[in-house]
């Protein structure tokens, strides 16, 4: 058998044991590359073995990777939407967003479990991240809908499906990753094609190709809700009518304090990335001061909270018509500037005292230094899998299996299901997609599809028993009076409606091609 076959399969395989037995993956990727890497090299110089391209000059490109990594634009947008969306949900946003929708449409058979849909969806657009919805819906919604009479499997069912919406509604870091990485991957199969000034794919577009499916999910989900309530009444009672709501104006007040603003904060995140005001990065680095002065709102105190919810108004406001800004005279603009920056430092103040400050950086720190800690580990094992000649072996795979490009297509999201039920999106996004998608690229798959479609595959299969992360998550935060099985339960209706949704976007990819046509031509 060829050596370098046999190295190249050894690497796959003690990868994959390594990280089913639980070992970090950062650690696990870097590893694994560069014991094979010197195997290889050992191999080939001691003995005169051909192995595939491998030579030390591959390990050396790996400080060019680092460098582009660290002054990749895009990549920076990560850490600033995970502090946009820690900032959030730390802030107790989620809570009064929860309460307002309960309150809203409680009053009808399955309102609770449409108040989770929306607010789950809500909060996805804010913070893009999987366990962080999952965990704090658990533990806001999962008491009081077991308490309202709600049958178990159908509370868990909705808490953990809302949570996955995450993956694929913009804005969102899984979005963010995979545009960079499709990017790239893009170019590549271009250059194989011999075209070598390549067009490139952007986070904008998968912004844009992503809106549609994910607005279209959330739809299904809370149609999904209606039909339990018509069908089954007894599963989603409805729940009491409060006293509030019988006061209009108090009632509406609230609404709107709740709801608007910070769905203001994501349209001007979202608007100002499909509009070509700002780029994904600058659109995070808004969202992340949105996200503080909106905690700001919550936390200053009461002689405070005009000037913050200002600075908040003013900062979206500008974000709407940010070109229009250069046409202020300075005798507006300044006087604009100094209150938008008094209410930050507010807002900044307000949190320090409260020690959410401390608890929002500390828990972006951890998550983009995972984040980039794999991206650079994946980089390495990148570059030794490509000098043992892999993506040769599975480009050759893919274009020979029967079926074309449909049976290709149907093996990588296999593949990607598969693999879901072990590893995160992160690992996902960094290993396989870079592996898979130039060959698929260059047998005709369009990037913006393709990048759709993957990111709804990894959100079904991380709600789907037994392994889906979701579920864990969900179980960790679950009353003892919620059973695994009702946990498996619960997420079954919502697994056929994405699989539905998969099979509807593979069919018809204008679902997700459409709008970005539309908005970037």
């Amino acid at each position: 058998m060829d050596p370098t076959l046999l190295l190249f399969l050894g690497m796959l395989v003690s990868l994959g044991f390594l990280l089913v037995r639980g070992y970090p993956v950062a650690f696990t990727l870097a590893g694994v590359a560069l014991i094979f890497a010197f195997l290889g090299l050992a191999l080939s110089e001691g003995f005169g073995i051909t192995i595939g391209t491998l030579d030390f000059g591959i390990i050396s490109l790996f400080t060019e990777r680092i460098y582009g990594i660290m002054t990749n634009e895009i990549l920076l947008a990560i850490p600033l939407f995970i502090a946009m969306g820690v900032m959030l949900e730390k802030s107790r946003v989620a809570e009064d967003l929860l309460e307002t929708m309960a309150a809203l449409f409680g009053r009808v058979r399955g309102g609770l479990g449409i108040s989770v849909i929306i607010v789950g969806a809500l909060m996805a657009a804010s913070t893009g991240i999987v366990g962080a919805t999952v965990v704090t819906m658990g533990l806001l919604s999962l008491p009081t809908m077991l308490k309202r009479g709600y049958l178990p499997s159908l509370a868990a069912g909705s808490i953990a499906a809302s949570g996955t919406l995450g993956q694929i509604i913009p804005p969102s870091i899984v979005l963010v990753m995979l545009g960079d990485v499709l990017s790239s991957a893009y170019q590549s199969a271009q250059r194989d094609m011999g075209i070598f000034s390549p067009d490139t794919i952007t986070v904008g577009d998968l912004f844009a190709g992503a809106f549609l499916p994910g607005m279209g999910l959330v739809f299904l989900f809370i149609l999904y809700q209606i039909g339990m309530a018509i069908f089954r009444p007894e599963t989603c009672p409805a729940m009491p009518r409060t006293g509030e709501q019988k006061i209009a104006g108090k009632f509406l007040a609230r609404v709107i304090t709740a709801l608007i603003i910070p769905v203001a904060l994501i349209v001007a995140v979202l608007g100002s990335i499909l509009t070509g005001v700002a780029t994904p990065t600058e659109a995070a680095s808004l969202g992340a001061v949105g996200a503080f002065l909106l905690a700001g709102l919550k936390l200053a105190p009461s002689r405070w909270k005009v000037i913050t919810a200002g600075a908040l108004a003013l900062m979206v406001i500008l974000a709407g018509g940010a070109g229009l800004i250069d046409g202020f005279s300075a005798m507006v603009t300044w006087p604009f500037l100094i209150i938008f920056g008094w209410g930050f430092l507010v807002s900044l103040g307000a949190a320090w005292k409260t020690g959410v400050l401390a608890e929002v950086m500390t828990s972006t720190l951890k998550i983009s230094t995972m984040v980039f800690t794999i991206l650079l580990a994946a980089a390495l094992f990148s570059l030794v899998f490509r000098g043992f000649g892999g993506d040769s072996y599975i480009e050759g795979v893919l274009t020979n299996l029967p079926g074309g490009v449909v049976g290709a297509m149907i093996l990588v999201m296999v593949v990607m299901f598969i693999l879901g039920f072990f590893l995160d999106f992160i690992e996902i996004i960094f290993v396989v997609v870079p592996i898979v998608a130039p060959p698929l690229m260059v047998m005709g798959v369009d990037p913006l599809w393709l990048g759709i479609m993957i990111a709804i595959n990894l959100q079904t299969s991380f709600l789907t028993p037994p392994f889906g992360f979701a579920l864990f998550y969900l179980r960790g935060v679950a009353p003892k009076a919620v059973l695994t099985t009702d946990i498996y339960k619960g997420v079954i209706p919502f697994i056929l409606i994405q699989i539905m949704a998969l099979i509807l976007l593979a069919i018809f990819p204008e679902i997700a091609t459409w709008l970005p046509g539309v908005v970037f031509g």
